[in-house]
């Protein structure tokens, strides 16, 4: 399935394949539990920017290994990028930022990120 998404002004828009999104990881580390970020992952071969990356502000913190994508327009944070514990490149898509989602019908799996 082709999702759509983008950030609140439409400066950053993206794709991403993935099959039907049911359950979101609702992460309560610093960054997510501040922006709402409720995300799911996908090979980062599956998220395809409709922008030039040029476009995107990149903030790092703490071990650094994910790379929390934002623009600096209206600050939405439509997604992140990084790598999985067995080094394969992923993307962290913030479902909120999804077009023609139901949030409400999706699965939210707690995760403790704040002692991760």
């Amino acid at each position: 399935m082709i999702y759509h998404g983008s950030c609140h002004c439409g400066r950053i828009a993206y794709e991403v394949e993935s099959e039907p999104v049911e359950q979101v990881l609702d992460c309560n580390c610093s960054i997510c539990q501040r922006r709402g970020h409720l995300l799911f992952f996908v090979p980062r071969q599956n998220l395809r920017l409709a922008t030039p990356e040029g476009d995107i502000t990149t903030y790092t913190f703490n071990t650094h290994r994910i790379r929390h994508h934002f623009c600096p327009v209206c600050g939405c944070g439509p997604f992140g990028t990084g790598t999985d514990p067995h080094g394969n490149e992923i993307a962290a898509i913030n479902a909120r930022c999804l077009e023609d989602i139901d949030l409400a019908a999706l699965k939210r799996q707690p995760y403790d990120g704040r002692s991760a």
